[in-house]
């Protein structure tokens, strides 16, 4: 898809932009954010044709693969096909099976993949009746998609299942694995506002990432969507399937000598800008800071007269209270990993 393969082995890092697609500017702008931070694959709701007319403006001014995402509407999915878009997201039982068999030859014809799914708000009456159990209904109503694509001859295909409760998610999930081959793309869909959103979403796409499932991952959240990519970025990370840096710093308690939730607050900030695989702690006082930061290649522990600056856990320099935060990031610019 575009530039990359999926099922390489590597898990791609997908978002989906909240402006108005027909205002071009403001689209790409948006998605030049979203790659700086890390996002690998975006997806834009083509809600008309005239929203699908602006794909191919958007396409040419952008570097990472573009999906476009159609409701009922053929024309549009074909059209989308036509502006260069790399993935359609359709669902085949929105659109008459004629119309289908057209967008599945446009999407032959110009290489595009189709991603199918489905989620638990949208399942038909039918399958619930069927299915004991919603998370197999959830993953049979996925497979009838695909099945009605392989019926035409198409087989370049991403799947997903998604529902807004954790456990629905992950049972469905590795229900479809258990069918088929295809690449996953996964998430949970209307995981909610905020940390519960955030917890939710880290335990579904966590668990399921770690049983091997899943080529893609999108972080649903009902905020910014640079914060979707932050979210997936560190969930890849804290599984080591991705090299990112990672922050270490103490709960606090009344020891903490510094403010450590503000000197967190810039550092976390400061690590988002950065690809290496670094680890830093940030620790309120020496009586344990030293001890459990021990682990991370730079870090800071709070003192009576400012802190002192740890490299593997070794004490190698007092930090006057004002210059902690400018010593920080001055190691962190110049750290290289000696293990690369």
């Amino acid at each position: 898809m575009g530039n990359l393969a999926l099922g390489d082995g590597r898990v791609y890092v997908q978002s989906m932009t909240n402006v108005d697609t027909k205002d071009v500017e403001a689209t790409v702008l948006q998605i030049e954010r979203l790659a700086t931070v890390g996002c690998e694959i975006v997806r834009v709701a083509a809600y008309d044709l005239e929203a699908a007319n602006a794909l191919k403006r958007i396409k040419e001014r952008i570097s990472i693969p573009l999906v476009a995402d159609i409701h009922y509407d053929a024309k549009i999915a074909i059209r989308a096909i036509e502006a260069g878009v790399d993935k359609i997201r359709i669902n085949p039982g929105n659109i008459p099976s004629k119309a289908l068999k057209e967008v599945v030859a446009a999407a032959k014809e110009h290489g595009v993949a189709i991603r199918v799914g489905a989620n638990s708000g949208s399942l038909k009456r039918e399958f619930l009746e069927h299915y004991r159990e919603k998370h197999v209904a959830l993953a049979e109503s996925v497979l009838e998609h695909v099945r009605a694509l392989e019926r035409l001859g198409f087989e370049d295909i991403v799947v997903s299942a998604k529902s807004s409760d954790v456990t629905e998610t992950v049972e469905a999930n590795r229900y479809v694995r258990n069918k088929v081959d295809y690449p996953l793309h996964v998430g949970l869909t209307e995981a909610g506002y905020g940390s519960q959103a955030i917890v939710k979403s880290a335990i579904a796409i966590g668990t399921l990432l770690m049983e091997g499932i899943g080529e893609t991952i999108r972080v649903s959240l009902s905020a910014d969507p640079v914060e979707e990519v932050r979210v997936a970025k560190w969930i890849l990370g804290s599984l080591h399937l991705r090299k990112v840096p990672d922050l270490v710093a103490c709960p606090t308690c009344a020891r903490a000598e510094i403010d450590v939730m503000k000197l967190a607050e810039k550092v976390i900030a400061l690590l988002d800008k950065f690809d290496k695989p670094i680890k830093v702690a940030v620790m309120g006082c020496v009586v344990n800071g030293i001890g459990e930061g021990a682990d991370a290649d730079i870090g800071v522990a709070g003192t009576k007269s400012g802190a002192v600056l740890m490299n593997k856990g070794r004490i190698v320099a007092q930090v006057p209270q004002d210059e902690i935060f400018q010593v920080l990031r001055r190691e962190i610019e110049n750290w290289e990993d000696w293990r690369a």
